[in-house]
């Protein structure tokens, strides 16, 4: 596994509010990340310009956009996405939403992730939502309509991995956000492991954002997290 490989493991969320502040944060870090998200905040104030820049530089975007809409609309928005030279792309889990997401990707270079249950909620928060399911069962029945619908793989929070690889063997590809270094503050997020961890439990990319942003030395954050990372994948 050459250096490009193991640094494309990690995957840093550029959550910030303007496409200025993320190009700065791009350029602090330098060729220590080769992988970027762009969410919500920034895609509305800009971040696709940026992500189809990213992505012409060399570097590997992961737009992460939800999508959960009719079936029309999310195969013209995944073909859109596409066109940017993005890499990843997110969806809701539900089997219309996967199935045309997978019809808007076609034979671009495009991947398609379908989101389980989000990292921030835990079980009261899926019982809130309607779901009579615990999140275990919820999670396995989610990962089985991403891969039936064959699309490429699932987010899901590192202690949901054995779950999803009980469903989804590799190479489906399994992305954990909720991954914080050990003794980092745990945010917003409820369902947490460490880089390592996360590894080992059999993720594919981990995403960080918060520790890596907010790290007196986001370079050397980014660089320790590749570091943890490299030492359990050689």
């Amino acid at each position: 596994m050459t250096v490009r490989d193991v640094r494309d493991r990690l995957i840093v969320g550029l959550d910030l509010a303007t496409v200025e502040e993320a190009e700065a944060m791009v350029l602090r870090l330098g060729d220590a990340v080769t992988f970027y998200k762009i969410g919500f905040e920034l895609a509305l104030a800009g971040g696709l310009v940026l992500a189809e820049r990213l992505a012409g530089s060399g570097k590997k975007v992961f737009v992460d956009l939800k999508l959960h809409d009719i079936g029309q609309t999310v195969e013209k928005a995944t073909r859109q996405v596409a066109k940017l030279g993005a890499t990843f792309l997110t969806v809701h889990a539900y089997p219309q939403t996967l199935k045309a997401a997978a019809a808007g990707r076609g034979d671009s270079g495009l991947k398609v992730l379908g989101v389980t249950v989000l990292t921030s909620w835990d079980a009261a928060d899926v019982a809130e939502a309607g779901f009579s399911e615990t999140p275990e069962r919820l999670i396995a029945r989610r990962a089985g309509h991403v891969r039936a619908a064959g699309v490429d793989g699932v987010i899901c929070a590192p202690t949901d991995l054995a779950i999803v690889r009980a469903v989804a063997p590799k190479p489906f590809l399994a992305v954990t956000p909720g991954v914080r270094p050990a003794g980092a503050a745990l945010g917003d997020q409820k369902r947490v492991a460490t880089p390592g961890d996360a590894i080992r439990n059999g993720a594919d990319h981990i995403v960080a954002a918060r520790p890596v942003l907010s790290a007196p030395d986001p370079r050397a954050a980014a660089e320790a997290i590749v570091a943890e990372i490299a030492a359990v994948v050689a």
